[in-house]
């Protein structure tokens, strides 16, 4: 019998590159923290009729890419595909509202969809999110994507581009989709089968579609930006107003829809010049009929989602992975230096050094290559003489440096110590 592997859809990421994501999540969680946005970690499966009804069932992402299946008790349960659907559910079930002012929220974790794998897209793969609830304030547009433009920003990235449109409310929708059916119709048979499906269920997702011919017959299709009412034009022409005074550059994009229904007024992609056809890395828009339709008031809504593999894909290009290399490595041997290079270990990790402790018990030129090999700035040698003395060699691993050193000595001096973390 054949080892078992990883689903079809699934990756491990190893130790190696676990340094990237915990980089970026620490990145985004200061940035978050520093805007006052709250973690919230909501259940994994939901209730399949929350994403029926808050996504839409004219969606690809529910009609074909949804991991469903019933329970023991017979309930239909859906592996979440996307997060803000479960987020909503929790802002009505718990009465977040009932605190007042504006709820801005954020969560990071896996989604599920069933999609054919390739590079930065699995069918489990990982999020961050924001979601501010509670405001139709055109600031509440911009403000969401400053965070998504200062978090891209924080981790180095460039060559990105914001590109923005508004799809209207339901009513600016529903002129515009009369528009584009009429337009389209007489195309039907020169469009890809997809296409060809949504003409009369859901038009406005032809101009999401990446057939080359589809997108060229779209090239010349009308513009959601020619039915706006005047309602929301004046929200469209304030988010691009108070974007251009924070300094945040974007491009109009009429063909811009998003892939669920649930989106209104702002619709805004960050996409990078070096992930080829799987360019977007930052996705969102107002959402501002979710909160009523799933059983809630009237609310205003907004948010976006990172696909973390996609940005991972990104910092790794030409880059180092964020150093997990330890502080100090310690190498000994014979009984009581083993039980004496544990004992110090400990101690040294309660003083903030991140120690790995070589437990091979094999001879010291082992372990001392080892020790070259772990990236770690210093070496500490405790042998037999070491252990009869109550001293320790203190090798920087970097110039060869070598000093003998009482163990006490070494815990006491803290000027020492910042020298052990922070030398290079």
């Amino acid at each position: 019998m054949g080892a078992i592997q990883a689903s079809r859809g699934t990756r491990d990421i190893l130790p190696t590159e676990v340094g990237y994501w915990q980089y970026v999540e620490d990145i985004a969680r200061d940035i978050l923290h520093r805007s006052v946005y709250r973690e919230i970690r909501s259940p994994i499966f939901e209730t399949t009729s929350l994403f029926e009804r808050g996504i839409g069932e004219a969606t690809d992402v529910v009609g074909k890419e949804m991991y469903t299946f019933a329970d023991r008790g017979d309930r239909s349960l859906t592996l979440r595909p996307e997060g803000t659907a479960g987020v909503v559910r929790a802002y009505i079930e718990h009465n977040l509202a009932s605190t007042g002012g504006v709820q801005r929220l954020w969560y990071t974790g896996p989604m599920f969809r069933y999609e054919r794998p390739q590079a930065g897209r699995q069918r489990q793969f990982h999020q961050l999110g924001v979601e501010l609830i509670g405001s139709y304030d055109p600031r509440g547009d911009v403000e969401v994507i400053a965070l998504a433009h200062d978090i891209l920003k924080a981790l180095g990235l460039e060559k990105l581009t914001l590109y923005l449109n508004s799809v209207g409310n339901t009513g600016d929708r529903q002129r515009y989709r009369e528009a584009l059916i009429h337009y389209l119709t007489p195309y039907k048979e020169d469009l890809d089968p997809d296409s060809q499906d949504r003409l009369t269920r859901n038009p406005l997702r032809i101009l999401d579609s990446k057939d080359p011919k589809t997108q060229e017959i779209c090239q010349n299709a009308p513009s959601i930006l020619n039915h706006l009412g005047d309602a929301s034009q004046k929200h469209f022409d304030g988010v691009q107003s108070l974007l251009t005074g924070l300094g945040i550059y974007y491009q109009l994009n009429p063909c811009l829809v998003r892939g669920l229904d649930y989106y209104t007024h702002t619709a805004f992609e960050i996409q990078s010049e070096d992930l080829g056809a799987q360019a977007t890395v930052c996705g969102g828009g107002r959402y501002d009929g979710l909160v009523k339709e799933l059983g809630g008031p009237e609310t205003g809504a907004v948010g976006w989602a990172i696909g973390l593999e996609r940005l991972i894909l990104l910092l790794q290009q030409g880059r180092t992975s964020p150093s997990l290399a330890p502080d100090i490595y310690i190498v000994s041997k014979g009984d009581k230096p083993e039980s004496e290079a544990l004992l110090l270990a400990q101690k040294l990790r309660h003083h903030g050094l991140k120690v790995e402790l070589d437990l091979s018990g094999s001879a010291f030129g082992k372990q001392f290559k080892r020790a070259d090999r772990s990236g770690a700035k210093a070496c500490i040698i405790i042998g037999d003489s070491e252990s009869q003395n109550g001293t320790l060699q203190w090798k920087w691993l970097d110039t060869g440096e070598q000093i003998t050193l009482s163990r006490e000595e070494v815990l006491s001096d803290r000027e020492f110590m910042q020298r052990a973390r922070h030398k290079v």
